[in-house]
């Protein structure tokens, strides 16, 4: 299926992808001794936040940051959300948050802070994430990402086995210009 939506930098285009299978999932992992993934045992707020804006800083990330602390709280000890991190070296490099939604899980957040970039760590950061999302019973594992994201993104999620079922373009919202 193709979509043809008019970007514009006056235009938010927001691209939706879902893999319905485990059979379309084509994991790439790297093999790094001193790469390691870990979930967030016990949220803690400062560090998710430090995560998320070295991740999301230079891609326009605002949502995490306008809420309060403690409704950031109460969404990362939910027992549907799952972060994970990317250490490199002992040091945080990513990291991706999983949402449970009954038999669907979203990637919500995924993404490498930019010292990291170039490294094949995305798709390995990405890989690890879809299979904990089909390891948590997903029937459908989905994302979205627009037109603000990195370069390749889009073609890391397609990749991985995602499919684009949705697009859609609205003016650029007032916090991200």
């Amino acid at each position: 299926m193709a979509f043809a939506v008019q970007q514009s930098p006056q235009s938010l285009v927001t691209t939706y992808l879902e893999m319905t299978s485990r059979t379309d999932f084509a994991p790439s992992f790297v093999q790094y001794a001193d790469v390691r993934v870990e979930a967030l045992q016990s949220p803690d707020v400062d560090f998710y936040r430090f995560l998320y804006q070295s991740v999301g800083e230079k891609w326009c990330w605002r949502d995490r940051l306008l809420i309060s602390r403690d409704e950031l709280a109460s969404i990362l000890q939910a027992p549907s959300t799952h972060v994970y991190v990317l250490y490199v070296k002992g040091t945080p490099a990513g990291y991706v948050e999983l949402c449970a939604q009954g038999e669907s899980v979203e990637v919500a957040y995924f993404g490498l802070r930019e010292p990291f970039f170039g490294r094949g760590l995305g798709k390995h950061l990405l890989s690890y994430g879809i299979q904990q999302a089909w390891m948590l019973g997903a029937r459908r594992v989905w994302l979205h990402t627009c037109n603000l994201d990195g370069p390749h993104a889009l073609a890391n999620y397609q990749k991985r086995g995602f499919k684009v079922f949705k697009q859609v373009a609205e003016p650029m919202p007032e916090r991200y210009m």
